[in-house]
Formats: structure tokens, C-alpha cells, sequence
């Protein structure tokens, strides 16, 4: 079980140093990630390294029971390195190259800067490869910088070369007939960069499919070398979602030996529940069973304009909604609030009014009762569920395009919602991903939000499922394009019409705001569209408007389709009453409000995210997983606290 969170030990002087050996002993904290960003410190000067002060902080930590993951630092390159080779800062879209003084300065693609970031990989694999302390290597932080310079531009057209083969069929891949983009040179293609007007969407699409492989390579020649000084040691790097992120995850997961996830909720609400639910079945769909929480904010949430605090027992229950959605542990950034810097306010275990204060006494808690569940949670594997949500990095950022529809279109938000809605029924989800190929042969029900980018081999295992009598709720603005963003003839969503058994000839968008009524008594917002039966029935109609008495949601057999953006309440009935029909049942039937249940093997984890003390109903007797005490048919759970009951067996103490 890893507990503890980044350590920067290089901010502080080494009686601080000893002082903090002690907190995480009484925190019970059992592993630190050190280095992320301490390569100025590592290799003050080109060639030069300095480790001495390293194996102190490794020797102090281990003597401390306190195992190291150990970071390359290469997210940050020092000054040094900056001034030694310009051309290897990043450049924006608009032709800005940017300076040193913030992380994530680099190019990828810059050979100056790969080289360098092998050295100082190479230079940590040689001397710490098997330290006592070492559990695991962290490589790199948060891929995703993206640069749009000359060097970017050479690897580019490499990239592109290999995949496609000729200009001819870039050419086709890429509809350049349109706005005479026709290319007759491989030099004649940049890094989608600022223009007059709209870009064109497969060069943009294309260009974020590099970026991800071209971060993967950097990634895996630091893994390859630290990997050959002892290969019994884990290795991975901290995957980070956001918009802005040009990595495709799901295909990534294979070459971590452990995926590793960096989350934040962004919502002071009920909503930052939501979201530690929706990251913990994402990470754990990428990585096919356990994975790691390797950051988050322990004691603050960052919401638009400010930082909310966490109440007393959020801490608690964010960290074990991840635990028990599968992650092997709870880590934070970070473990020291530091004095000075960018992210001197930045949440920590110990913050600046130091270890008496709130965040510091809840982590103490926290760890002891992480000690007690570890072994438990050995035993057991990741949660497994019956319905999945997909899930498609292209798609998102094809919906992020220029010159679609509608501003409103938000691929991340429509796949919010719908594991939103099955979070709020109490039914566990997973996440598949149609384009890698996923199983879906062990789910009985399936949802499908903005899956945009369709090629024929997503369509084939969709219509599978469905044929193999798998209940299917596909929502609008899937299924509507090809792998290279060209869109499908004949009616809308032209991949999956023959099974939908439907055919939409307009689309609708709706004012921000203005709400649509169905007439099933369903509200809408956002997003309508004219939809023709060709097999299917109708389950609701719209009920005013242009459209009024034309379809809404229809089915084919156990294949649904929704064409307008159903507001919250009505995704979550609709999905309920497909998950009944599916023979899909929530973890615990009518459970007080606010109430989280996640069941793990043997293990069911209840939060208890409300005002008020809840009274649970529970399957079977069983046994308090923290105090070994039995428990009956009903256990309570107290405003903002939790209980982890292990039914029918006794618990190890």
C-alpha cells in the first residue's frame, strides 16, 4: 500500500529533513516520490553531478521504513541546459518561442534535449538501480508539453511518412482537395500552426496522435535504460488528464509497468465525489486492473478563482473512493508546503502551519487505517463491473476542433455525465476502449457518449455486441466519422445506422441556456436533432419546437439511441431503467442520499458524503473491516465518515 506523496527535499535543510523522517513515521506514510524536479540540483553544470546530498536523503529514508519512488527530473530542464540550446524551448502555435523560468520547458522533439534527458536517467539508473529504498522509478512528470517548432516540424513529417505511407495518401487521408491544401512535398508540411481561418481538422487530429507517440518515445528510452539496471524494479510516469493533454493513455497503458494517475477535482460540491469516482474507473480501465493514485490534493480543492479547503473527512473519503475503485495506495502532492516558488500554496500533508494542524491529524488517521486494510486489500483484485462507459483520447480532441456545430460540444462533459448518472444509480463502472480492441464479451450494458471518430472495426465490435444480445445506449455525436476525421455519407451516425435502426438528416443545436421538453416528461439542453426510423421505435418524442413529435431516444432490440442532450435526471433514469432491463443491479438498493458504495471482492466501502448521520442496509452480516467487530443486517455511518465492512469472513486486525 503506497501512502505518502512528493517529496522535495532539496527546498529544506537537513534538520528539516530528519524532522520530516519522523512525521511520516507517525503518519504511517510507507513510500515518497523524490526528484521530480530537482535536476538543477542533480547536475549543476553540464557533466557535472552531484549526488552526494541524494543518497543522504535515500539512506535517512530507508533507515526511516520509508520506501523511495524515485523521479527522473526531466520535466524541468535547469537553466543551464536552456541557455546552452534555445532551439530547444518550446514554440506556441502563434510562432512564440518561450523562455526559461516555469517547468515543462523543453521541445520533445529537440535532439539536444532527449540526449540530455537520457544522461541524467542513465546517471540515476547507474548509482540508485538497487537501493534498498527504491520501490519503484517515476519517469518524467505529466507528459503532455507541446511545441509547434522546426525540429517538431522534421519529426512531424517523419511520423507522418510512417504512417501514411505517400503524399497520395496523406493527401486522401487528409481531404486536401478542399481550400487547395494539396501537398506535392513532405517539406511543405508544419506542425499545425496559427492561420487566417479554420484549420484543417485531420492535420490537427494527426498532429496530436504525434505528439502522443512522439512523448511515448521519449518516455520509453528513459524507461529502457533504468529498466537494464535492475529490471526487477516497477517503472511508469504519472499520467495527467486535461484538454490540453496531447496523450492517448489507453495506449500508453502498455508500456507502464503500473499506471499511474495524477487527479484534482475541480468542484467544491458533490461534484468532487463524482469526479474521484469517474478518474479511479478511467485509471483503472487503462491499466486492466491495479493502478496508482500518484497525486492529488490532499486538503484543498482548486475550483475556478480559488482554492476550497476539504472539510474534516473529505481527505479520508476521496482517498479511499480511489482505494477502493482499485489503486494500490494514496499518494499526494505534496508532503511539505514549501516556503517560496510558483506553488508555494500549492495542498500538502504537512502545510504551513506544520503538523498540528488539521490536514496533517486526518493523515495520521488515514494511515493507520491504510495499515489495516492493506492486507486485506492484497488479497482481493480491482472492483469489476457489468456496465462500461467507452472512452477515446482521438475523438476528444476532434471534438475540440474549429467549425463545429456548436460551442457547447464537450467531449469530456458528455462522458461525465453518463458515468455520472450510472455513480448516482450506485452501479460500478468501467471504462472500454472501442478502438484498442477491447473485450466487451463480459458486460451486459455499455454507454457511448461523443464516441465521434467511428473506423469500421469500432462499428464491427459495437455491432457485435448488440448481436450478441448486449444492451447498447449510444448517445448523439457518435459514429460519425472515420479514423481520419471524414465524415460518413448517408445520414447520421453513418457507422452505427444499420444497428441503431435509425438515420439523422439535421442536426439541431440549441441556444446555451433554453431547454427542450420531451414528452416523456425529459428536459433537454444543447442539443437536438431530426432523427428518421429505419427499424427502430420510438421511446420519446420531442415535444415543442421545430421537432416537435419527431424522435428523441429510440431502440432497436436492445440498441438505443438518444439524439438530444438529456439533462442529468433523464440520463439517469434512462440508464437505470437499461441497466434493470440488462439484469444489471446498483451495489446496494435505495441507499441513503450522498451515500457512495463500492464494492471490492470481499470488501464494501461506504462513504458517507452528506450532512447526516446515514443508517445502511446491508446484503449479509458481516465484519467491520477496521475494527475486526461484527456487524448485522444495518450498520451506520456518521455525517462525512466511512466504513469498509468485509461480509462473511472474519478481519485480519
Amino acid at each position: 500500500m503506497f501512502f505518502g506523496g512528493d517529496y522535495n527535499p532539496e527546498q529544506w535543510p537537513e534538520e528539516v529533513q530528519e524532522a520530516d523522517v519522523a512525521l511520516m513515521r507517525e503518519a504511517g506514510v510507507t513510500a515518497v516520490t523524490v526528484g521530480v524536479f530537482a535536476w538543477s540540483h542533480l547536475e549543476p553544470v553540464e557533466g557535472r553531478y552531484e549526488f552526494d546530498w541524494l543518497d543522504r536523503v535515500l539512506d535517512r529514508l530507508h533507515a526511516g521504513g520509508v520506501k523511495v519512488v524515485l523521479a527522473t527530473p526531466t520535466a524541468s530542464p535547469p537553466p543551464w541546459f536552456t541557455a546552452a540550446h534555445p532551439e530547444a524551448l518550446p514554440v506556441t502555435a502563434d510562432g512564440v518561442r518561450l523562455t526559461h523560468g516555469s517547468r515543462d520547458t523543453y521541445c520533445v522533439s529537440a535532439p539536444a534535449y532527449r540526449d540530455a534527458a537520457r544522461n541524467i536517467a542513465g546517471e540515476l539508473g547507474r548509482r540508485y538501480a538497487r537501493h534498498p529504498a527504491l520501490a519503484m522509478w517515476h519517469v518524467h512528470n505529466e507528459y503532455g508539453t507541446d511545441c509547434r517548432c522546426d525540429l517538431t516540424a522534421e519529426a512531424f513529417r517523419g511520423w507522418l511518412r510512417e504512417r501514411h505511407g505517400t503524399l497520395d495518401a496523406l493527401n486522401e487521408a487528409w481531404t486536401t482537395a478542399f481550400w487547395s491544401q494539396r501537398y506535392t512535398d513532405w517539406a511543405q508540411i508544419t506542425p499545425p500552426r496559427a492561420t487566417q481561418y479554420l484549420p484543417n481538422p485531420a492535420h490537427v487530429l494527426d498532429f496530436r496522435r504525434f505528439l502522443s507517440d512522439e512523448m511515448l518515445g521519449a518516455y520509453r528510452e528513459q524507461r529502457d535504460l533504468l529498466r537494464a539496471g535492475n529490471p526487477d524494479v516497477p517503472i511508469t510516469t504519472n499520467f495527467v488528464q486535461g484538454g490540453w493533454v496531447s496523450v492517448d493513455h489507453a495506449r500508453w497503458a502498455e508500456s507502464v509497468d503500473v499506471v499511474a494517475v495524477d487527479h484534482y477535482p475541480d468542484s467544491a460540491g458533490i461534484g468532487a465525489e463524482e469526479e474521484t469516482a469517474f478518474a479511479g474507473d478511467l485509471a483503472r480501465g487503462w491499466g486492466g486492473g491495479p493502478w496508482l493514485l500518484m497525486e492529488t490534493a490532499p486538503n484543498l480543492i482548486y475550483t475556478r478563482g480559488r482554492m476550497h479547503a476539504k472539510e474534516p473527512g473529505r481527505l479520508t473519503r476521496h482517498s479511499l473512493g480511489y482505494v477502493a475503485r482499485g489503486s494500490a495506495g494514496a499518494m499526494y502532492f505534496q508532503w511539505r508546503q514549501p516556503r517560496g516558488g510558483a506553488e508555494l500554496f500549492h495542498s500538502a500533508l504537512v502545510p504551513h502551519a506544520g503538523p498540528d494542524s488539521p490536514v496533517f491529524r486526518e493523515a495520521v488517521r488515514l494511515g493507520r487505517t491504510l495499515a489495516v486494510l492493506a492486507p486485506q486489500l492484497a488479497e482481493l483484485a480491482p472492483p469489476a463491473a457489468e456496465v462500461a462507459v467507452t472512452w477515446d483520447a482521438p475523438s476528444w480532441w476532434a471534438l475540440q476542433g474549429a467549425g463545429l456545430p456548436s460551442a457547447g460540444i464537450d467531449y469530456l462533459a458528455a462522458v461525465r455525465q453518463a458515468h455520472r448518472a450510472l455513480f448516482r444509480s450506485g452501479i460500478m463502472t468501467d471504462f472500454v476502449f472501442p478502438a484498442l480492441g477491447s473485450d466487451l464479451s463480459r458486460y451486459r450494458m455499455i454507454v457511448v457518449p461523443h464516441l465521434y471518430l467511428a473506423p469500421p472495426e469500432v462499428a464491427a465490435l459495437l455491432r457485435d455486441f448488440v448481436a450478441s444480445g448486449g444492451h447498447l445506449v449510444v448517445g448523439h455525436l457518435s459514429g460519425i466519422a472515420d479514423a481520419c476525421a471524414r465524415v460518413g455519407l448517408g445520414g447520421y451516425p453513418a457507422a452505427f445506422r444499420d444497428f441503431l435502426g435509425v438515420r439523422v438528416t439535421e442536426w439541431h443545436p440549441v441556444d446555451p441556456g433554453v431547454a427542450i421538453a420531451l414528452d416523456d416528461g425529459t428536459t433537454a439542453f444543447g442539443w437536438s436533432e431530426r432523427v428518421e426510423t429505419t427499424g427502430a421505435t420510438v421511446v420519446a418524442r420531442y415535444a415543442e419546437g421545430v421537432l416537435a413529435g419527431e424522435p428523441a431516444v429510440t431502440r432497436n432490440g436492445t440498441a438505443w439511441y438518444v439524439s438530444a442532450g438529456l439533462d442529468d435526471a433523464g440520463w439517469q433514469r434512462l440508464l437505470r431503467s437499461v441497466a434493470a432491463e440488462a439484469g444489471v443491479a446498483p451495489v446496494l438498493e435505495d441507499p441513503p442520499p450522498q451515500l457512495e458504495a463500492v464494492r471490492r471482492g470481499a470488501l464494501l466501502f461506504l462513504l458517507n458524503h452528506g450532512a447526516a448521520e446515514a443508517v445502511v442496509p446491508l446484503p449479509e452480516p458481516g465484519t467491520d473491516a477496521i475494527t475486526g467487530n461484527p456487524v448485522g443486517r444495518s450498520v451506520i455511518v456518521e455525517a462525512g465518515g466511512f466504513r469498509v465492512i468485509r461480509n462473511g469472513q472474519a478481519a485480519p486486525v
